[in-house]
């Protein structure tokens, strides 16, 4: 059964940092882009950053600079350090992999506020 658990996420005060994990079993995913998606309270879900398998980055405008997103294909691992956090960036924050259908986590909860 294949499977994609997010953790690390929780409670941090603006300028603090964060970071994810997404663990992915039942199948290697090394081969294949790799997403992070986010969605805000009241907003549709957005594509916050993805990692081609030969480690190519892309990010949208308002993390470029504070966010990475990485990946250990050994571990099938999928990660995404967030520094510099802002009250904007708070959602749910999932992972997913387009293979030959879309695989999606539960998500984890990040929390930016005083």
């Amino acid at each position: 059964q294949v499977q994609l658990v997010e953790s690390g996420g929780g409670l941090v005060q603006p300028g603090g940092s964060l970071r994810l994990s997404c663990a992915a079993s039942g199948r290697d995913f090394s081969g294949f882009t790799m997403y992070w998606h986010r969605q805000a309270p009241g907003k549709s879900r957005e594509s916050v950053a993805y990692i081609t398998p030969g480690g190519a980055t892309t990010y949208i405008d308002s993390v470029k600079g504070r966010f990475t997103i990485s990946r250990d294909n050994a571990k099938n691992m999928l990660y995404l350090q967030m520094n510099n956090l802002k009250t904007r960036d708070t959602g749910i924050y999932y992972c997913q992999v387009v293979a030959e259908k879309g695989y999606w986590g539960q998500g984890t909860q990040v929390t930016v506020s005083q």
